[in-house]
């Protein structure tokens, strides 16, 4: 890190540029000291997932590799050992977390979507506990449509229309129902929900038609607001099914801005002004207009480029004030409010379209003309890459920057008044090919025939010298899984562009599809309009440093407080045993505050402890309180607009030939059969449990007994007859198995689960102290606690304050989070593709993410296609020892 600030100081001191300027020891350079400092001090990491495929269906695993960076050192970081990834359903709950062990800044893991799950938009978010001090918005977060054909017997398609009558704005929705045969659902009765940010709007009853359509009619007119319309069909057997439809928007109004280049618009001086329209679910939108003088004269016409944005050079006349003309797709115009301009003042413009060089622009009024020296800085994650001074003696000045000097992504200049305030500020973005790894990949033992063995072998450099890195590849059949190329998840567009940048960005790989002009303009439009970067000046210059909570992670850990009446136990003995390793045995001592730490953990989930603590004098009698360490909010995802409303309708084709492939590898006992739910409504329900440690999620279970229904009960039996399907002898519970009017009990005993610990006993506890119990008995809800679940499961959540009137003297069973061993991808070896009866249909082919170059840059991987013609597209990405980055596509016929 030492050697890192005197760099970064030596650069500031060989700094060259048109305008004379001379480090010492005035308080620019100072500042400018600061914030090598600031940098040095107080680095960012990175997260980015490599995903298999775009989206998946219930019963698919979602491949990823992980690469985490440092911003500072600009390459794999090593600061953290753990990272999180995480699923989250609709409604922003967590579906299921992992936790990995980061090897020299790269992970790999994989997540099954078990078919519990309904069909909708998931989110996975990946990040380290080192990130959480930055705030959630620069955490790795890909929103991915998931289809569900096993356990779903309705599908539906919806389609909104704004309808405006009596001047209140309506909207009706059109919602067609069919079963997986595409045969309608006709006059059926649909009880509907209408809920606007989470809030009831409205409730009323429909009836699908002949068919299968049932129309819904709701308020509008908000903009920026979303929901869900919860849609009950009631089927023929008497079974409710509940659908989960989003409502992308309640509003069909666009919004527009005018920002002017660097923030500031003066008066009497040519400047580029960007325009952003955005429709009311986060879309760009394309418009044209004109802007009009006080008189009504046009001053000029302009029209958007690509998603909403686009920018014109204007001149704003002293004392005139100005309004935008906009018109819209479908012909209505609305008038808009255009920017004051400021009477006195300065601004910067960067030109950032030549190969070569990058043109600064300094603006002034003539007002401003004082002789103040003015500064204007280049840089990117704190690390200084330009800087240029000048006394202000006329209205314009012009440099320019060799950009080959610039580093590749977002750069940011400001510029600072003669008080070294950040008055202005503009970003850019660099391209730079040959900062990126070159990736030549040879395929002359590529085979294009079905079930045939392919070797790639390839080699990786960055400036004509060999890559050694970490790489990834996916292959998938294009004929099922079809990409979105513009908005598929990408290396080089999340580190160089959405990981720096606040807000929703729109079809990020776009801009890097193509380097020709169009495409580039288009990315500059983008940098006028985005908004501000992850780094910001002010809290430099204020000396607002980033309040650090979390510390990278180096390992798992157990920790706690031992008490005995209500105080610490000094010197106490603390053992800690897992169950299932009879060798795993770690001892300490506590310190005068009782308190007590197991460090450098690494051990696997679902791995089971048991805490043992004495006093010093081997007295049992007393308490062990566990440290809780806070979850990471889920908060909204700023990709709201990638939302999809019809999900299963958009990937049906893929749905359907999953179940195909699915079904065969069953048939040859290559996958295990997982229970096929006849209709998941436990999805639909609410969240009547919040303080429930489920570890399927709150709420998440086959039946809820609410705590008030058993509070006069004096004894367990009493308890286990308020629970359908479980049986009471001697206060014991059990499952009944019964079928066809017989009636069997399980043969193994039912776990408690209390407060998130188990196994559990009940001594101690009483009836009254229970806030709820949900049962868990089918196998897609009970696996998650392992085998000693297979009898059924009790989740028992007590009222606050009680749950440790029922911990053994001395003794805790836990089980804390650990990390996820990954999967190993199944490839079928067609040695002999004759004695091999399969019918391998897989979506997709391969997926490696444990490729590395040698020291030339070589890297190699083989595997054999599927049973199935179509064009196979691969994707290879990765990252070297000096931090460029890697990705290549390429496409060959299976025949």
């Amino acid at each position: 890190m030492k050697n890192l600030i005197a760099r970064l100081v030596l650069f500031l001191i060989l700094i060259t540029t048109v305008f004379a300027f001379k480090i010492d020891d005035d308080p620019f350079a100072a500042m400018l000291k600061k914030l090598t400092d600031y940098a040095a001090n107080n680095p960012h990491e990175k997260v980015y997932l490599h995903l298999d495929k775009p989206y998946y269906a219930v019963g698919d695993d979602i491949w990823f590799k992980a690469y985490a960076t440092n911003t500072t050192v600009k390459g794999l970081s090593l600061m953290s050992k753990i990272m999180c990834v995480e699923l989250i359903n609709e409604k922003d709950s967590l579906t299921r977390q992992l936790k990995l062990p980061l090897m020299n800044g790269v992970s790999w893991g994989n997540i099954k979507i078990a078919d519990s799950l309904l069909e909708g938009n998931y989110r996975i978010r990946a990040y380290t506990n080192y990130m959480r001090n930055f705030g959630t918005e620069f955490f790795y977060d890909k929103t991915i449509k998931v289809g569900n054909s096993i356990s779903n017997r309705v599908f539906t398609k919806t389609s909104y229309q704004f309808i405006k009558e009596a001047n209140v704005n309506n909207i009706a929705a059109t919602i067609h129902f069919e079963d997986k045969n595409g045969l309608p659902y006709r006059e059926d009765d649909i009880s509907y929900e209408i809920q606007i940010d989470n809030k009831t709007q409205t409730r009323g009853k429909a009836k699908t038609d002949l068919n299968g359509n049932a129309k819904i009619l709701f308020a509008g007119n908000q903009f920026n607001k979303q929901g869900v319309i919860l849609a009950t069909l009631q089927l023929p057997d008497k079974i409710k099914v509940v659908k989960s439809i989003p409502i992308l928007s309640t509003s069909n109004q666009v919004d527009v801005q005018f920002l002017p280049e660097s923030g500031v618009l003066l008066e009497d001086l040519p400047q580029k002004i960007a325009i952003k329209a955005v429709n009311s679910y986060g879309k760009g939108e394309d418009v044209t207009g004109s802007i009009l003088d006080d008189s009504g004269k046009v001053i000029t016409t302009f029209k958007t480029e690509y998603l909403g944005m686009g920018s014109f050079i204007t001149n704003m006349q002293p004392g005139k004030i100005y309004h935008a003309l906009i018109k819209f797709k479908d012909g209505s115009e609305k008038e808009f409010k255009f920017p004051q301009a400021r009477k006195k003042g300065y601004a910067i413009s960067v030109e950032n379209v030549s190969n070569d060089q990058v043109k600064v622009k300094l603006f002034a009024t003539e007002d401003a003309i004082n002789g103040e020296e003015l500064k204007i800085v280049a840089q990117q994650n704190g690390i200084i890459y330009h800087v240029s001074q000048a006394k202000l003696t006329k209205q314009l000045f012009t440099s320019s920057i060799d950009r080959n000097k610039l580093p590749i992504g977002i750069v940011q200049f400001t510029l600072f008044s003669g008080d070294n305030q950040p008055v202005a500020e503009r970003m850019i973005f660099i391209k730079n090919p040959n900062r990126q790894v070159h990736i030549e990949l040879k395929s002359d033992s590529v085979s294009l025939k079905k079930k045939s063995r392919s070797v790639f072998a390839f080699n990786a450099s960055t400036d004509q010298k060999p890559a050694i890195g970490s790489f990834s590849v996916s292959v998938v059949n294009v004929s099922k899984v079809t990409p979105d190329e513009e908005n598929e998840s990408n290396i080089l567009s999340n580190f160089l562009l959405t990981s720096d940048l606040k807000g929703y960005v729109e079809n990020p790989n776009h801009y890097f599809l193509m380097d020709d002009a169009k495409t580039n303009r288009e990315l500059d439009n983008l940098m006028l309009t985005q908004g501000w970067s992850r780094f910001v000046w002010k809290d430099v210059t204020s000396n607002v440093l980033p309040k650090i909570t979390y510390s990278p992670e180096q390992s798992l850990s157990i920790s706690g407080t031992i008490t005995k009446r209500g105080k610490p136990v000094a010197g106490g003995k603390v053992m800690l045993m897992a169950k299932e390793s009879k060798g795993f045995v770690l001892d300490t001592i506590t310190d005068a505050n009782g308190r007590f730490r197991f460090d450098n953990l690494l051990f696997k989930d679902s791995t089971k402890f048991v805490l043992q603590a004495r006093t010093k004098n081997n007295d049992k009698n007393v308490n062990i309180i566990l440290d809780q360490f806070p979850n990471q909010l889920i908060t909204t995802s700023k990709n709201l607009a990638d939302v999809e409303v019809n999900v299963n309708d958009v990937i049906m084709p893929y749905i359907k030939a999953n179940d195909s492939y699915f079904d065969e590898m069953r048939r040859l006992g290559l996958l295990e059969k997982s229970i096929k739910l006849n209709e998941v409504n436990i999805a639909g329900k609410k969240n009547v449990v919040p303080n429930s440690s489920n570890y399927n999620g709150p709420g998440m279970a086959d039946y809820i007994l609410p705590g008030d229904k058993i509070k006069n009960c004096v004894n367990w039996d009493c308890v286990w007859r308020q629970i359908p399907g479980v049986i009471s002898k001697k206060e014991v519970p059990s499952l009944i198995r019964g079928a066809f009017g017989s009636v069997n009990l399980s043969a193994t005993p039912m776990l408690y689960v209390i407060d998130g610990i188990y196994p559990a006993v009940l001594d101690g506890l009483m009836p009254a102290d229970i806030e709820s119990i949900e049962l868990l008995k089918t196998v897609a809800l009970t696996t998650i606690y392992g085998l000693d679940a297979s009898g059924g499961v009790l989740v028992i959540t007590t009222k606050k304050g009680v749950s440790d009137k029922y911990q053994a003297e001395g003794m805790l069973s836990l089980n804390p989070k650990g990390i996820s061993i990954a999967k190993i991808f199944y490839v079928p070896k067609y040695d002999n593709p004759d004695q091999l009866d399969i019918n391998d249909t897989r979506s997709t082919v391969y997926w490696n993410p444990e490729i590395i170059t040698d020291d030339k840059g070589n890297g190699t991987f083989e595997f054999y296609n599927a049973n199935e013609a179509g064009d196979y597209r691969m994707i290879i990405e990765g990252i070297d020892l000096s931090g460029q980055l890697a990705r290549k596509v390429y496409t060959y016929s299976v025949k």
